[in-house]
């Protein structure tokens, strides 16, 4: 960002800080903002997108932001019950995908057969350099019929650990080899229907050793600044949960003053 922008962020992040606007609250419009601050709304709305990135705000109804309430409870309730799962049939299965109907029970509703999707257990790692920028390639992905930026990654093959994954296709798909990776977060991409595991690695710093060995998934590789994220992201450049998940958990903890490896 330009000079008046990351002085407008240095002065809302001052502002949430020192209290002028509680938990909870809501900041002014985009065009108080504007005024007040004396900034384009195009620039107002990148600062604004970085904020939301990295926490400090976030997004209230179409176009205004309001400060998170950290007080909200996140425990979790104890009086709830699971899915009583009574059977399984197969409807397809291959080395790459498999589906099955489950027969389920839901509390208080009438069982019935819900599609479940399984698909392989995957790592993606973001590596970062001394000048925060991270490692990702542009590439084509044909079922969107897009080009956009991700972070390399990929399945997890039997017998492997979801690290040793990282670091192998880190190394497979840009030719760059991480010093070191840290687990940050296991989540999965679409909870309701399919069965994927996606675990997620961050790291500082990489030796290139080559090209690429991995012709297929390799794209054009590149350091992208850390300061580029959310513009790619509103531009919907980010190809791929695992990208948004690892990218979004960086700015995070940047934000917050936390390492992004979760380290103190």
């Amino acid at each position: 960002m330009g000079p008046k922008s990351e002085r407008v962020y240095r002065t809302i992040r001052e502002w949430i800080a020192t209290g002028k606007y509680s938990p909870g609250s809501k900041l002014p419009s985009e065009r108080t903002l504007s005024e007040d601050l004396e900034i384009g709304r195009t620039a107002l709305r990148q600062v604004l997108a970085r904020l939301v990135a990295e926490s400090v705000v976030e997004v209230h109804g179409r176009s205004s932001y309001r400060v998170p309430d950290r007080s909200v409870t996140t425990e979790a309730p104890a009086d709830l019950e699971p899915w009583q799962i009574h059977g399984e049939r197969t409807l397809y299965d291959n080395r790459w995908v498999k589906l099955s109907l489950v027969d389920v029970e839901p509390p208080g509703v009438k069982r019935f057969e819900h599609h479940v999707v399984k698909l392989h257990h995957v790592a993606i790692a973001a590596v970062i350099d001394d000048q925060d920028r991270v490692l990702m390639m542009w590439r084509y992905r044909f079922v969107p019929d897009a080009f956009g930026w991700e972070l390399p990654g990929g399945i997890v093959d039997p017998g492997e650990e979801p690290l040793q994954t990282a670091l192998r296709e880190v190394e497979e798909e840009t030719g760059w080899r991480p010093d070191a990776l840290q687990h940050v977060v296991t989540y999965q991409p679409m909870v309701g229907m399919v069965d994927s595991p996606h675990e997620i690695f961050v790291g500082h710093g990489a030796k290139l050793i080559g090209e690429p060995t991995d012709l297929e998934e390799a794209g054009h590789i590149a350091w992208v600044p850390l300061s580029d994220i959310p513009g790619l992201m509103a531009r919907g450049e980010l190809m791929g949960s695992g990208t948004l998940v690892a990218l979004l958990h960086v700015l995070a903890s940047r934000g917050t003053g936390a390492s992004p490896t979760g380290a103190a």
